[in-house]
């Protein structure tokens, strides 16, 4: 699976960024899909995640401002946020991940930036 995360960019606090994450090689919809994040000096956090069946979750920071969501017509998922605030600028990760005979199967999209200032 290949996945190519885009929609980055340079935002003011309190505007708003759509994430994409293409995925080709394989149907994103049997996958779990998540998006990460690294902000400079910190450890990578998972930010939201979507499962194959629709269930959604959230990192607490994230509750409220950012929606994840999935077109599986055109194999891609979205992390739409709002209300960005400085300290969400960092490079975020879409992964996607599936057990299949008891063995996971991990990949990681090249990661996009985000920049809040503010």
């Amino acid at each position: 699976v290949q996945l190519q995360a885009s929609g980055g960019g340079l935002v003011q606090a309190g505007g708003s960024l759509r994430l994409s994450c293409a995925a080709s090689g394989s149907i994103l919809s049997l996958f779990t899909a998540n998006w990460y994040r690294r902000a400079p000096g910190k450890q990578r956090e998972l930010v939201a995640g979507i499962t194959s069946g629709g269930s959604t979750n959230y990192a607490d920071s994230a509750k409220g401002r950012f929606t994840i969501s999935r077109d599986n017509a055109k194999n891609t998922v979205y992390l739409q946020m709002n209300s960005l605030k400085p300290e969400d600028t960092a490079v975020y990760y879409c992964s996607a991940r599936r057990i299949v005979l008891g063995v996971q199967e991990d990949y990681w999209g090249q990661g996009t930036l985000v920049t809040v200032s503010s």
